[in-house]
């Protein structure tokens, strides 16, 4: 009779504890929910005109070369094209000349451009300055490394008096210094079987006396040699040295004696 009390008590005893069990996970609190994600607000933009590929220095620009790009509103400078504001700006750019390079991405700016049909080399001149080209070749050249927008001093080279020994002296003189190229043109030409870049004539930007100094340096000089000059050099002022070579700038500078003989004037120059 004990044992059978024994077995209901053990039964009661199970069922409560699987009573206590259910009771518990019914109570337990789920899984807690994945916090919701905040986006950040979506940063406004606006269509602006950029470049749709590099557009090199001097190059007119093209409906091809141009395309509406978004771009930031917070970046927006005064100086983009918007097309909001200019919708027909891609057209009215058209022709126009790069006085830069643009790079594929870039923004287009009025700054950077030249509305000119008389040509590049017209339209970037400041105004009293002037385009005169030169002969040069690798080695007269800084090796071929001169490219527009560098600075260079022209260096001139002549023969002079021979010598006791019957051998002919070469003056050297620094004609004009920190001038800046304009353009190289330059051609492929093979060289030990490698294509190479050389330059032939240069474009240096000139003042009205410094066009005088090197045309008369090109008919004296045995060669004409560009020194590139680093960027640091390069904010110096330009400078010009060989007013000397300037037949009239020389007789103001050292007094020419004027003789009058039967009724013909000679200049002759002092002896120093």
């Amino acid at each position: 009779m004990k044992s059978v009390r024994y077995i209901i008590l053990g039964i009661a005893i199970l069922a409560a504890g699987g009573a206590a069990f259910l009771a518990m996970n019914l109570t337990a609190p789920g899984p807690a929910a994945p916090a919701a994600v905040v986006q950040p607000p979506r940063e406004q933009t606006v269509a602006v005109l950029v470049a749709s590929k590099d557009v090199p220095i001097g190059n007119s620009l093209t409906v091809e070369a141009l395309k509406w790009q978004n771009w930031p509103k917070s970046g927006i400078s005064d100086a983009y094209i918007i097309k909001k504001i200019n919708p027909g700006a891609m057209e009215e750019m058209a022709g126009t000349i790069a006085r830069s390079t643009f790079y594929a991405g870039e923004p287009i700016r009025e700054s950077k451009l030249v509305r000119s049909d008389r040509g590049y080399m017209s339209a970037i001149l400041p105004a009293g300055r002037r385009a005169v080209a030169t002969s040069i070749s690798a080695d007269t050249s800084a090796g071929g490394f001169i490219l527009p927008n560098d600075r260079v001093d022209v260096i001139m080279t002549r023969r002079g008096a021979k010598g006791k020994d019957g051998k002919s002296n070469f003056l050297t003189e620094t004609i004009l210094t920190n001038v800046r190229v304009l353009a190289i043109d330059q051609t492929i030409e093979d060289k030990d079987g490698k294509k190479v870049v050389v330059g032939e004539t240069a474009t240096l930007e000139l003042g009205p006396e410094e066009v005088e100094i090197l045309t008369v340096a090109q008919q004296m000089a045995d060669r004409l040699t560009l020194a590139l000059r680093s960027l640091e050099d390069s904010k110096e002022e330009e400078g010009t040295l060989a007013t000397h070579l300037l037949s009239g700038k020389d007789r103001k500078a050292r007094g020419n004696i004027r003789i009058i003989r039967f009724g013909n004037t000679t200049e002759v120059l002092p002896q120093k």
